[in-house]
């Protein structure tokens, strides 16, 4: 082969590798000057519910302060596990850099979860967990210490035997299992004092209505702790609907203002409050993190914090138990 031919080939092949290092630079580049683009699919969007509204706060400013772009899809109910299933589909069909995920169910969501992840789509779940890791991050209160602090807390403020009957949510939900769980185990040598766990399905009315058939089969219940804002809320309507005040002690969980307001009125004598809003705005800071390559903690506890009569109104818990207002 002549020089000259050579010469031409390296020339022809510099210039093509020039062509492809430009083309990835200017991919790169515009593939960085491009928002991400998330869905957050949280168990349901209620305005009723100041847990959801806080979280989604949290999930909306950090979104806002990252530049994603961020849409938000639910199903119709907490325990609506073919709905999310469906929103999850439709999410995919988006095709999204990442998907937040707030999971209905510990078992029954998994294998649509697995179809995010096939698609290529990095996985956040927020608040639940699922009972496989197929998630890239999880943030979340440690449901397990919170039910502890309940348990550790009604140990502290018994005035007789207790016979105890819990209101829980929905039934199979990892943040169900998890808060009962450690409920139990705070309550050390109590435990064998719960008579009775019942399921509000996260509905206020239907919180009222099993909390009342508890207390018709067990009228001897002198404690019910509520293990979220609907079993909480429900559970306490149903002992001032019964004038069973004096007689019961409660202890709840979440901040909602009605419960915020039981809490004054000493029907609570305490709440276990999770923290909502920090808990969306981490979920779409790791989120961010993760897709700029950045090492991110598999679990992220938002953490949680115990409200009595006693401490509700110290300047810090004031701030935890009004997010939104200028303390």
């Amino acid at each position: 082969m002549s020089r000259k031919k050579s010469k031409a080939i390296l020339i022809f092949a510099g210039a093509v590798l020039l062509a492809i290092l430009t083309g990835a630079v200017f991919y790169l580049r515009q593939k960085a000057s491009q928002p991400i683009r998330m869905v957050c699919i949280p168990k349901v969007i209620d305005e009723k519910n100041d847990f959801w509204m806080s979280l989604l706060e949290g999930t909306r400013m950090a979104a806002d302060e990252y530049g994603v772009e961020l849409t938000i899809i639910a199903g119709k109910t907490e325990n609506d596990d073919q709905g999310q299933i469906e929103k999850i589909q439709e999410a995919i069909e988006m095709k999204p850099d990442v998907i937040l995920l707030t999971p209905t169910s510990y078992t029954e969501i998994t294998d649509a979860a697995k179809e995010i992840k096939e698609a290529g789509i990095q996985l956040v779940l927020v608040d639940s967990m699922l009972d496989e890791h197929v998630e890239d991050a999880l943030v979340c209160t440690d449901n397990f210490e919170a039910g502890m602090k309940m348990g550790e807390f009604l140990r502290s403020i018994l005035e007789t035997e207790p016979v105890i009957g819990i209101v829980a949510h929905v039934e199979g939900s990892s943040t169900a299992m998890e808060r009962v769980e450690g409920f139990r185990a705070g309550l050390g040598e109590y435990e064998n004092c719960i008579v009775d766990t019942v399921y509000g399905n996260s509905d206020y009315d239907k919180s009222s209505e099993v909390t009342r058939q508890m207390l018709e089969e067990h009228p001897d219940i002198n404690v019910i702790v509520g293990m979220n804002e609907y079993s909480a809320v429900g559970a306490a309507r149903a002992v001032k609907d019964a004038g069973l005040e004096e007689q019961i002690q409660m202890i709840g969980f979440d901040n909602s203002l009605e419960e915020i307001q039981y809490l004054e009125e000493n029907l609570f004598q305490g709440i276990v409050i999770q923290k909502p809003f920090n808990m969306g705005y981490l979920g779409v800071e790791k989120a961010v993190e993760l897709l700029r390559g950045e090492k991110v903690s598999k679990t992220v506890d938002s953490g949680s914090e115990l409200i009595t009569t006693e401490n509700m109104y110290e300047m810090e818990n004031q701030k935890l138990l009004f997010p939104f207002l200028d303390n």
